[in-house]
Protein backbone atom coordinates (compact mmCIF):
# COMPACT_ATOMS: atom_id res chain seq x y z
CA UNK A 1 0.00 0.00 0.00
CA UNK A 2 1.74 3.46 -0.85
CA UNK A 3 1.99 5.64 2.22
CA UNK A 4 -0.13 8.77 1.69
CA UNK A 5 1.98 12.04 0.97
CA UNK A 6 2.61 14.74 3.36
CA UNK A 7 3.99 17.48 0.12
CA UNK A 8 2.20 17.87 -2.94
CA UNK A 9 5.76 18.05 -4.60
CA UNK A 10 9.43 17.37 -3.54
CA UNK A 11 12.04 19.46 -5.08
CA UNK A 12 15.35 17.52 -5.30
CA UNK A 13 18.21 20.04 -5.06
CA UNK A 14 17.77 23.74 -3.56
CA UNK A 15 20.00 25.73 -6.18
CA UNK A 16 18.51 28.94 -7.48
CA UNK A 17 16.17 26.53 -10.23
CA UNK A 18 15.03 24.24 -7.35
CA UNK A 19 14.23 27.35 -5.17
CA UNK A 20 12.60 29.25 -8.31
CA UNK A 21 10.34 26.05 -8.67
CA UNK A 22 9.47 25.83 -4.78
CA UNK A 23 8.55 29.54 -4.47
CA UNK A 24 6.22 29.45 -7.52
CA UNK A 25 4.48 25.99 -6.58
CA UNK A 26 4.05 27.10 -2.55
CA UNK A 27 2.57 30.27 -4.07
CA UNK A 28 -0.11 28.78 -5.78
CA UNK A 29 -1.08 26.81 -2.83
CA UNK A 30 1.11 23.36 -3.01
CA UNK A 31 2.70 22.40 -0.26
CA UNK A 32 6.46 21.71 -1.37
CA UNK A 33 9.68 20.09 0.47
CA UNK A 34 12.84 20.92 -1.15
CA UNK A 35 15.47 18.22 -0.33
CA UNK A 36 18.98 19.30 -0.39
CA UNK A 37 22.36 17.33 0.06
CA UNK A 38 24.81 19.65 1.23
CA UNK A 39 24.50 21.71 4.71
CA UNK A 40 23.03 24.86 3.13
CA UNK A 41 20.94 25.97 0.01
CA UNK A 42 22.68 27.62 -3.51
CA UNK A 43 24.16 24.84 -5.10
CA UNK A 44 26.71 26.40 -7.05
CA UNK A 45 25.94 29.93 -5.52
CA UNK A 46 27.94 29.57 -1.99
CA UNK A 47 29.56 31.61 -0.27
CA UNK A 48 32.62 30.56 2.08
CA UNK A 49 33.70 32.68 5.16
CA UNK A 50 37.32 31.90 6.45
CA UNK A 51 39.95 34.26 8.31
CA UNK A 52 37.73 37.39 7.69
CA UNK A 53 37.59 36.74 3.53
CA UNK A 54 34.61 35.70 1.65
CA UNK A 55 35.08 33.17 -1.12
CA UNK A 56 32.48 32.58 -3.46
CA UNK A 57 32.40 29.14 -4.63
CA UNK A 58 33.84 30.26 -8.33
CA UNK A 59 33.40 33.68 -10.09
CA UNK A 60 30.03 34.92 -10.07
CA UNK A 61 28.02 38.05 -10.65
CA UNK A 62 24.42 39.42 -10.24
CA UNK A 63 23.30 41.07 -12.91
CA UNK A 64 20.34 43.70 -12.13
CA UNK A 65 18.68 43.08 -15.54
CA UNK A 66 17.84 39.97 -15.32
CA UNK A 67 13.84 39.74 -14.82
CA UNK A 68 13.43 36.63 -12.64
CA UNK A 69 16.01 38.51 -10.20
CA UNK A 70 13.93 41.58 -10.35
CA UNK A 71 10.81 39.38 -9.77
CA UNK A 72 11.76 37.36 -7.12
CA UNK A 73 14.49 39.10 -5.06
CA UNK A 74 14.35 42.80 -2.70
CA UNK A 75 17.63 43.66 -4.39
CA UNK A 76 18.12 46.33 -1.92
CA UNK A 77 18.25 43.90 0.68
CA UNK A 78 20.98 42.46 -0.78
CA UNK A 79 23.40 45.41 -0.67
CA UNK A 80 25.05 45.25 -4.05
CA UNK A 81 27.81 46.55 -4.85
CA UNK A 82 28.70 47.56 -8.50
CA UNK A 83 31.72 46.65 -11.09
CA UNK A 84 33.21 49.19 -13.21
CA UNK A 85 30.85 49.31 -16.30
CA UNK A 86 33.24 48.09 -18.47
CA UNK A 87 36.58 45.98 -18.65
CA UNK A 88 40.66 46.74 -18.70
CA UNK A 89 42.41 44.67 -21.42
CA UNK A 90 46.02 43.49 -20.92
CA UNK A 91 47.49 43.32 -24.01
CA UNK A 92 51.37 43.47 -25.37
CA UNK A 93 50.85 47.76 -26.16
CA UNK A 94 50.15 47.31 -22.38
CA UNK A 95 46.69 47.89 -20.71
CA UNK A 96 43.37 49.30 -22.62
CA UNK A 97 39.92 50.02 -21.26
CA UNK A 98 36.41 49.51 -22.97
CA UNK A 99 34.17 51.52 -21.05
CA UNK A 100 30.89 51.99 -21.72
CA UNK A 101 30.84 56.06 -22.94
CA UNK A 102 27.04 56.39 -22.06
CA UNK A 103 27.86 55.62 -18.33
CA UNK A 104 31.41 56.67 -17.95
CA UNK A 105 32.58 59.40 -20.55
CA UNK A 106 35.55 60.30 -19.26
CA UNK A 107 37.01 56.72 -19.43
CA UNK A 108 36.19 56.21 -22.91
CA UNK A 109 39.69 57.62 -23.83
CA UNK A 110 40.55 54.36 -24.99
CA UNK A 111 37.03 54.44 -27.72
CA UNK A 112 38.89 56.98 -29.79
CA UNK A 113 39.37 55.43 -33.20
CA UNK A 114 42.85 54.00 -33.44
CA UNK A 115 43.21 52.58 -29.57
CA UNK A 116 41.23 49.68 -29.42
CA UNK A 117 40.14 49.71 -32.53
CA UNK A 118 39.56 51.51 -35.74
CA UNK A 119 36.63 53.39 -37.19
CA UNK A 120 35.07 50.58 -39.48
CA UNK A 121 35.28 47.84 -36.33
CA UNK A 122 34.05 50.58 -33.58
CA UNK A 123 30.96 51.18 -36.22
CA UNK A 124 30.22 48.25 -36.15
CA UNK A 125 30.20 47.74 -32.17
CA UNK A 126 28.07 50.21 -32.03
CA UNK A 127 25.24 48.76 -34.41
CA UNK A 128 25.67 45.35 -32.73
CA UNK A 129 25.36 47.01 -29.25
CA UNK A 130 22.39 49.48 -30.61
CA UNK A 131 20.29 46.36 -31.82
CA UNK A 132 20.50 44.07 -29.10
CA UNK A 133 19.98 46.62 -26.68
CA UNK A 134 16.89 47.91 -28.50
CA UNK A 135 15.61 44.67 -30.51
CA UNK A 136 12.67 43.29 -28.25
CA UNK A 137 14.04 40.14 -26.45
CA UNK A 138 11.73 37.72 -29.30
CA UNK A 139 13.51 38.84 -31.85
CA UNK A 140 16.94 37.93 -30.52
CA UNK A 141 15.70 34.45 -29.15
CA UNK A 142 13.95 33.62 -32.64
CA UNK A 143 16.96 35.07 -34.74
CA UNK A 144 18.94 31.60 -36.52
CA UNK A 145 21.35 30.01 -34.13
CA UNK A 146 24.73 30.00 -35.07
CA UNK A 147 28.17 30.66 -33.06
CA UNK A 148 29.06 33.19 -31.54
CA UNK A 149 32.47 33.95 -33.87
CA UNK A 150 29.86 33.63 -36.88
CA UNK A 151 27.51 36.27 -35.68
CA UNK A 152 30.34 38.87 -34.77
CA UNK A 153 31.46 38.40 -38.58
CA UNK A 154 28.18 38.75 -39.71
CA UNK A 155 28.30 41.99 -37.77
CA UNK A 156 31.56 43.23 -39.65
CA UNK A 157 33.53 43.01 -36.04
CA UNK A 158 37.02 42.73 -37.81
CA UNK A 159 39.23 39.88 -36.43
CA UNK A 160 41.79 42.43 -34.35
CA UNK A 161 38.81 43.35 -32.06
CA UNK A 162 37.52 39.98 -31.89
CA UNK A 163 40.78 38.84 -30.49
CA UNK A 164 41.20 41.94 -28.28
CA UNK A 165 38.07 42.30 -26.89
CA UNK A 166 35.58 39.31 -27.73
CA UNK A 167 37.20 36.45 -27.37
CA UNK A 168 39.12 37.07 -24.14
CA UNK A 169 36.04 38.62 -22.24
CA UNK A 170 33.71 36.32 -23.97
CA UNK A 171 36.40 32.80 -22.86
CA UNK A 172 35.12 34.17 -19.24
CA UNK A 173 31.31 34.23 -19.65
CA UNK A 174 30.95 31.27 -21.75
CA UNK A 175 34.23 29.43 -20.13
CA UNK A 176 35.25 28.65 -24.27
CA UNK A 177 37.69 30.29 -25.72
CA UNK A 178 37.13 29.63 -29.18
CA UNK A 179 33.40 31.45 -29.42
CA UNK A 180 31.52 29.19 -30.27
CA UNK A 181 28.84 29.31 -27.99
CA UNK A 182 25.10 29.89 -29.52
CA UNK A 183 25.09 33.62 -30.66
CA UNK A 184 21.25 33.60 -29.61
CA UNK A 185 23.00 32.97 -25.97
CA UNK A 186 25.47 35.63 -26.82
CA UNK A 187 22.90 38.43 -27.98
CA UNK A 188 21.05 38.02 -25.51
CA UNK A 189 24.06 38.15 -22.65
CA UNK A 190 25.25 41.29 -24.03
CA UNK A 191 21.68 43.00 -24.14
CA UNK A 192 21.62 41.85 -20.53
CA UNK A 193 25.43 43.36 -20.18
CA UNK A 194 23.95 47.15 -21.85
CA UNK A 195 20.95 47.16 -20.16
CA UNK A 196 21.64 45.76 -16.58
CA UNK A 197 24.76 46.44 -14.02
CA UNK A 198 27.24 43.68 -12.54
CA UNK A 199 27.22 43.28 -9.44
CA UNK A 200 28.13 41.44 -5.94
CA UNK A 201 26.04 40.86 -2.98
CA UNK A 202 27.95 42.49 0.13
CA UNK A 203 27.44 39.15 2.06
CA UNK A 204 28.63 37.25 -1.59
CA UNK A 205 27.00 35.34 -3.91
CA UNK A 206 25.01 32.92 -1.56
CA UNK A 207 23.15 36.04 -0.54
CA UNK A 208 20.95 35.18 -3.40
CA UNK A 209 19.67 31.71 -2.89
CA UNK A 210 19.50 32.72 0.70
CA UNK A 211 16.64 35.36 0.30
CA UNK A 212 14.96 33.31 -1.87
CA UNK A 213 14.85 30.07 0.92
CA UNK A 214 13.76 32.38 3.71
CA UNK A 215 10.52 33.41 1.50
CA UNK A 216 9.67 29.82 1.53
CA UNK A 217 7.61 28.16 4.78
CA UNK A 218 9.70 27.21 7.54
CA UNK A 219 10.63 24.09 7.35
CA UNK A 220 10.09 23.51 3.31
CA UNK A 221 13.92 23.34 2.91
CA UNK A 222 15.65 20.16 4.43
CA UNK A 223 19.31 19.72 4.46
CA UNK A 224 21.74 17.08 4.61
CA UNK A 225 19.50 14.78 3.02
CA UNK A 226 20.84 13.02 -0.64
CA UNK A 227 18.32 11.39 -2.77
CA UNK A 228 19.38 8.12 -3.63
CA UNK A 229 17.09 7.43 -6.26
CA UNK A 230 13.29 8.18 -7.13
CA UNK A 231 11.07 5.40 -6.67
CA UNK A 232 7.34 4.96 -8.21
CA UNK A 233 6.02 6.78 -5.22
CA UNK A 234 8.66 9.49 -4.29
CA UNK A 235 12.02 9.25 -3.69
CA UNK A 236 14.37 7.39 -1.71
CA UNK A 237 16.86 9.10 0.37
CA UNK A 238 20.74 7.86 0.96
CA UNK A 239 19.57 7.45 4.74
CA UNK A 240 16.79 4.70 3.39
CA UNK A 241 14.09 6.77 4.07
CA UNK A 242 11.28 6.68 1.53
CA UNK A 243 9.65 10.36 1.02
CA UNK A 244 6.30 9.90 -1.12
CA UNK A 245 4.94 12.82 -3.48
CA UNK A 246 2.76 12.34 -6.32
CA UNK A 247 5.20 14.58 -8.19
CA UNK A 248 9.04 15.26 -8.21
CA UNK A 249 11.27 17.54 -9.60
CA UNK A 250 15.06 17.03 -9.97
CA UNK A 251 16.94 20.32 -10.02
CA UNK A 252 20.05 19.28 -10.01
CA UNK A 253 23.32 20.07 -11.81
CA UNK A 254 23.93 17.89 -15.20
CA UNK A 255 25.57 15.05 -13.98
CA UNK A 256 23.05 14.07 -10.72
CA UNK A 257 20.64 14.32 -13.21
CA UNK A 258 21.41 11.70 -15.09
CA UNK A 259 22.31 9.71 -11.80
CA UNK A 260 18.77 10.42 -10.70
CA UNK A 261 16.97 9.99 -14.20
CA UNK A 262 18.61 7.20 -16.62
CA UNK A 263 18.87 7.82 -19.96
CA UNK A 264 18.28 11.77 -19.22
CA UNK A 265 19.64 13.68 -22.41
CA UNK A 266 22.14 15.96 -20.78
CA UNK A 267 24.71 19.04 -22.59
CA UNK A 268 28.69 18.33 -22.12
CA UNK A 269 30.15 20.96 -19.27
CA UNK A 270 32.34 23.69 -18.83
CA UNK A 271 34.52 23.47 -16.25
CA UNK A 272 36.72 26.49 -14.19
CA UNK A 273 38.99 27.10 -11.65
CA UNK A 274 39.10 30.52 -9.57
CA UNK A 275 42.11 31.15 -7.54
CA UNK A 276 42.02 33.58 -4.48
CA UNK A 277 44.90 35.49 -3.65
CA UNK A 278 45.14 37.91 -0.35
CA UNK A 279 47.30 40.90 -0.81
CA UNK A 280 49.20 43.19 1.41
CA UNK A 281 47.48 46.25 -0.99
CA UNK A 282 45.51 46.36 -3.59
CA UNK A 283 46.90 46.14 -7.31
CA UNK A 284 44.52 48.16 -8.77
CA UNK A 285 41.95 50.95 -7.12
CA UNK A 286 39.10 50.39 -8.97
CA UNK A 287 36.54 47.88 -9.24
CA UNK A 288 37.08 46.66 -12.92
CA UNK A 289 37.00 43.70 -14.31
CA UNK A 290 40.35 43.01 -16.09
CA UNK A 291 41.04 39.90 -19.02
CA UNK A 292 44.10 38.44 -20.79
CA UNK A 293 44.42 38.53 -24.66
CA UNK A 294 47.04 36.17 -24.63
CA UNK A 295 44.41 34.10 -22.82
CA UNK A 296 46.60 32.95 -19.88
CA UNK A 297 43.44 33.41 -17.79
CA UNK A 298 40.43 33.92 -17.95
CA UNK A 299 40.04 37.24 -15.79
CA UNK A 300 40.93 38.86 -12.40
CA UNK A 301 39.39 41.46 -10.57
CA UNK A 302 40.17 42.60 -6.99
CA UNK A 303 37.08 41.55 -5.51
CA UNK A 304 37.72 43.73 -2.43
CA UNK A 305 37.63 46.93 -4.52
CA UNK A 306 34.04 45.82 -5.81
CA UNK A 307 33.19 45.23 -2.10
CA UNK A 308 34.99 45.75 0.69
CA UNK A 309 33.29 42.85 2.86
CA UNK A 310 35.46 40.54 1.39
CA UNK A 311 38.75 41.03 2.52
CA UNK A 312 39.64 42.17 6.44
CA UNK A 313 40.89 45.52 7.15
CA UNK A 314 44.30 46.22 5.73
CA UNK A 315 44.03 43.69 2.77
CA UNK A 316 43.07 42.92 -0.76
CA UNK A 317 41.51 40.03 -2.13
CA UNK A 318 41.89 39.10 -6.23
CA UNK A 319 39.96 36.62 -7.74
CA UNK A 320 41.20 35.25 -10.52
CA UNK A 321 39.68 32.08 -13.11
CA UNK A 322 41.37 29.66 -15.44
CA UNK A 323 39.33 27.29 -17.99
CA UNK A 324 39.12 23.77 -16.66
CA UNK A 325 38.79 22.15 -13.19
CA UNK A 326 42.89 22.96 -12.53
CA UNK A 327 44.52 22.69 -9.59
CA UNK A 328 47.83 20.95 -10.92
CA UNK A 329 51.16 21.45 -8.54
CA UNK A 330 52.42 24.64 -9.72
CA UNK A 331 49.50 25.85 -11.09
CA UNK A 332 49.27 28.74 -8.65
CA UNK A 333 52.87 29.76 -9.03
CA UNK A 334 51.92 30.27 -12.79
CA UNK A 335 49.14 32.24 -12.08
CA UNK A 336 51.04 34.28 -9.81
CA UNK A 337 53.39 35.11 -12.47
CA UNK A 338 50.88 35.87 -14.98
CA UNK A 339 49.45 38.25 -12.64
CA UNK A 340 52.48 40.09 -11.45
CA UNK A 341 52.64 41.23 -15.44
CA UNK A 342 48.78 41.81 -15.54
CA UNK A 343 48.69 43.69 -12.76
CA UNK A 344 52.33 45.46 -13.49
CA UNK A 345 53.77 44.59 -9.36
CA UNK A 346 55.52 42.57 -7.29
CA UNK A 347 53.06 38.90 -6.15
CA UNK A 348 55.96 37.21 -4.43
CA UNK A 349 54.79 38.29 -1.41
CA UNK A 350 50.86 37.35 -2.28
CA UNK A 351 48.76 34.74 0.01
CA UNK A 352 47.16 31.88 -2.06
CA UNK A 353 44.08 31.43 0.37
CA UNK A 354 41.56 29.74 -1.30
CA UNK A 355 41.15 27.82 -5.07
CA UNK A 356 37.88 26.36 -6.05
CA UNK A 357 37.24 24.10 -9.17
CA UNK A 358 33.95 23.94 -10.15
CA UNK A 359 33.67 20.95 -12.44
CA UNK A 360 29.91 21.37 -14.19
CA UNK A 361 29.77 25.39 -14.30
CA UNK A 362 27.93 25.90 -17.33
CA UNK A 363 26.32 23.63 -20.01
CA UNK A 364 28.03 23.96 -23.13
CA UNK A 365 25.87 25.85 -25.19
CA UNK A 366 26.88 25.06 -28.95
CA UNK A 367 24.24 25.48 -31.41
CA UNK A 368 21.65 25.11 -32.54
CA UNK A 369 21.16 25.25 -28.79
CA UNK A 370 17.60 25.63 -27.41
CA UNK A 371 17.15 28.61 -24.72
CA UNK A 372 14.31 26.67 -22.88
CA UNK A 373 12.84 23.29 -22.83
CA UNK A 374 10.22 21.30 -21.05
CA UNK A 375 11.05 19.99 -18.03
CA UNK A 376 8.45 17.00 -18.25
CA UNK A 377 10.65 13.41 -17.66
CA UNK A 378 8.03 11.09 -17.19
CA UNK A 379 4.16 10.75 -15.63
CA UNK A 380 5.12 12.64 -12.17
CA UNK A 381 8.52 13.38 -13.22
CA UNK A 382 10.23 16.95 -14.09
CA UNK A 383 13.92 17.88 -14.40
CA UNK A 384 15.09 21.42 -14.28
CA UNK A 385 18.30 23.71 -13.96
CA UNK A 386 20.32 25.85 -16.21
CA UNK A 387 21.08 22.80 -18.24
CA UNK A 388 17.60 22.61 -19.69
CA UNK A 389 17.46 26.46 -20.70
CA UNK A 390 20.85 28.66 -20.47
CA UNK A 391 23.97 28.51 -18.34
CA UNK A 392 23.00 31.98 -16.22
CA UNK A 393 21.07 32.66 -12.95
CA UNK A 394 18.48 33.93 -15.18
CA UNK A 395 18.48 30.55 -17.15
CA UNK A 396 18.07 28.14 -13.61
CA UNK A 397 15.88 30.15 -12.26
CA UNK A 398 13.48 30.40 -15.73
CA UNK A 399 13.66 26.45 -15.76
CA UNK A 400 12.65 26.40 -12.30
CA UNK A 401 9.66 28.62 -13.36
CA UNK A 402 8.93 26.98 -16.35
CA UNK A 403 8.97 23.34 -14.01
CA UNK A 404 6.85 24.76 -11.66
CA UNK A 405 4.16 25.70 -14.49
CA UNK A 406 4.14 22.18 -16.08
CA UNK A 407 3.78 20.62 -12.65
CA UNK A 408 0.26 22.96 -12.09
CA UNK A 409 -0.48 22.70 -15.62
CA UNK A 410 -0.33 18.66 -15.45
CA UNK A 411 -2.09 18.79 -11.72
CA UNK A 412 -4.69 20.69 -13.96
CA UNK A 413 -5.46 18.20 -16.70
CA UNK A 414 -4.27 20.42 -19.33
CA UNK A 415 -1.52 23.10 -20.31
CA UNK A 416 -1.68 26.84 -19.16
CA UNK A 417 -1.49 29.63 -21.24
CA UNK A 418 2.11 30.59 -21.21
CA UNK A 419 1.57 34.31 -20.41
CA UNK A 420 4.40 34.59 -18.36
CA UNK A 421 6.40 33.18 -20.68
CA UNK A 422 8.40 36.24 -21.78
CA UNK A 423 8.87 37.59 -17.75
CA UNK A 424 10.17 33.85 -17.43
CA UNK A 425 13.10 33.43 -19.94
Amino acid sequence: MAVAAEVDVLVVGAGVAGLACAQDLTAAGLRVRVLEASDAVGGRMRTDVRDGFRFDRGFQVVNTSYPQMRARLQLSELYLRPFSPGVLLHTPRGRLRFADPTRTPRLAADLLPGRLASLRDLSALVMLSARDLLAPPRVLKHAADRTTRTALADAAIGEDLVERLFRPFLSGVFLEDELETSSRFFHLVWRSMLRGTLCLPARGVAAVPGQMAAALPEGAVVLGTPVEQLTVDGVLTALGEEQPAPAVVVATGPGAAAELLPGLDVPAVRSVTTYYHAAPASPLAEPTLVTDTARRILNTVVISEVSPTYAPRGQALVSTSVLGADERPGREAEIRRVLAEVYETDTDGWEPVGVYPVAEALPAMVPPWPLSRTTRHSPGVYVCGDHRATGSVQGAMASGARAAREVLADRRGGTPPDARAARNG
